[in-house]
């Protein structure tokens, strides 16, 4: 391990990055899996459960208020640190009033104050994503980025397993919602003791130009739709692989409930935690390309072993041995990944360039649970394993064709633009944003028809169409950045 890479963690912002990772994971399970088992516990019917977990779409559509936090300041801490402690003070108040609720009998309150808990989480992601961003020059953006994943996957351990534990062996549910708020407190004073990015970064002067500039600057970019589908795909491989690991352990093998939540969760998450401290030292030493090229490969090789349990005996030591190393290889390449994203924001839209990108590449872990599950049915396990292996390959063929522009960019720290296919090139954006608009309208017409205050029939149309549409827009844009590169191609050969 690089002395360097040592010297990191013995800074001050190294601290704060833990703790800043550490809230921005706190409220996750304290909306979602948490509160699901309170509300079973209370015997609440699935349906409202489910009902429940709409609550987890505003990290998914956490770009649309994003713009507001790059044009607007707070009055104290500056434009970074003032929408963190924003941020953090409504979530102390909202995760805390939630332990004054009682589910079966404050219902409609507890789903208000979950929605608050949600959107002001991930307004708090937008806001240290952005600082994050801000604050660490390149050559520390993957040790940062390490250190972060480590404190998000602490707080998840925290207000999951150890929030369920407490509930049911000594708190119960109400203290240890107020417990989990009061880890917030240290949370506070580690946003007001970090450092605010000193570089003279010009805010948007107005709201319209904190929307249209972050759009028109990133896809004005030479490979920018290549990098957008890279973004989706990198990590596809592994989304597969994770989306039914526990069912796949349980039915799929034949392991017990228990032995799954001790080995996968357990033994999971601390090779998750040692992935992205190893993959952040590694980093040290090697370029971001080498790195994502390196740990993409493992990601995908490392599925491999969840195919070598569906074709043996049933064994304690290789489910240790497969969850192990897969969760070692994830935790590698999402320290590269975030690493990537903070290298691919311009610091003057940071907050808005990062939630788009990080809702993008959200896309294949919220929404290959449908398509797992219907491959397993039709093909069985090994087969499903085998093809999240081969699954990894798009990922790393687009990194191979990103690799001059991602590397020129960690060199200079600018973007290479482009002037061909401009015509070609709006028209993609074109796609691309009416299929956001009608996956949004999707969105409102699921969460109208849940509240029974309409019955729309249309939803599921707005959902195809919005799909096709977006996905069409980014493959018609990444053709034409294959066609754009070919012609670079030629003239350098000339």
């Amino acid at each position: 391990m690089s002395s360097h890479y040592l010297r990191l963690f013995q800074q001050p912002k190294s601290a704060v990055l833990l703790i800043l990772g550490f809230a921005s994971g706190l409220p996750l399970a304290l909306t979602s899996g948490t509160l699901q088992a309170w509300m079973t516990v209370e015997n609440i019917d699935l349906k409202t459960i489910g009902f429940f977990s709409l609550v987890g779409q505003a990290y998914v559509f956490k770009f649309l208020w994003s713009p507001a936090m790059d044009r607007y300041c707070p009055p104290l801490f500056g434009r970074r640190r003032g929408w963190l402690l924003i941020t953090q003070l409504l979530l102390l108040v909202a995760i805390a009033g939630m332990g004054f609720l009682d589910p079966a009998s404050n219902l409609r309150w507890m789903a208000a104050l979950a929605v608050l808990t949600a959107f002001c989480s991930a307004s708090q992601d937008i806001a240290f994503d952005a600082w994050k961003t801000d604050v660490l020059p390149p050559e520390e953006r993957g040790g940062g980025a390490a250190i972060s994943v480590l404190g998000y996957r602490l707080a998840m351990l925290v207000s999951g397993g150890l929030a369920l534990w407490l509930a049911d062996k000594y708190l119960g549910w109400n203290a240890t919602y107020w417990l989990m708020a009061a880890l917030l407190i240290p949370c506070l004073i580690a946003t007001w003791l970090a450092p605010e990015p000193t570089d003279a970064i010009p805010v948007p002067k107005s709201l319209e130009e904190a929307v249209v500039a972050p759009l028109r600057d990133f896809f004005g970019r030479n490979n920018a739709w290549l990098i957008l589908l890279l973004i989706v795909m990198y990590k596809l491989g592994d989304a597969f692989a994770m989306s039914l690991t526990t069912t796949f352990l349980i039915r799929g093998v034949g392991f017990d409930a228990g032995e799954v939540g001790v080995v996968n969760k357990t033994l999971g998450l601390l090779a998750t935690i040692v992935g992205a401290l190893y993959g952040g030292a590694l980093m040290q030493r090697m370029s971001l390309f080498r790195a994502l090229l390196i740990f993409g490969i493992l990601q995908g090789v490392s599925n491999a072993g969840y195919w070598l349990l569906s074709i043996t005996d049933k064994h304690m030591f290789s489910m240790a041995g497969a969850v192990f190393f897969e969760n070692l290889c994830g935790g590698m390449g999402t320290s590269a990944f975030v690493a990537l994203l903070m290298t691919l924001c311009n610091k003057s839209f940071s907050a808005t360039q990062f939630a788009l990108l990080s809702a993008l590449s959200a896309v294949g872990r919220v929404y290959v649970g449908p398509i797992a599950g219907w491959f397993v049915e039709t093909h069985g396990w090994s087969e499903f394993y085998l093809f999240s292996v081969a699954a990894a390959v798009p990922g790393i063929l687009l990194l191979l064709l990103c690799r001059s522009t991602l590397e020129y960019t960690q060199r200079t720290g600018d973007f290479m633009t482009r002037s061909a296919f401009a015509g070609g090139y709006r028209f993609a954006l074109r796609l691309l944003g009416t299929g956001c608009l009608l996956l949004g309208a999707w969105l409102l017409v699921l969460i109208l028809n849940a509240l029974d205050i309409t019955a729309f029939s249309f939803g599921t149309i707005l959902l195809e169409w919005g799909a096709l549409l977006a996905a069409m827009g980014i493959l018609f844009g990444s053709v034409l950045d294959w066609l754009a590169l070919r012609r670079d191609e030629k003239r350098a050969a000339t």
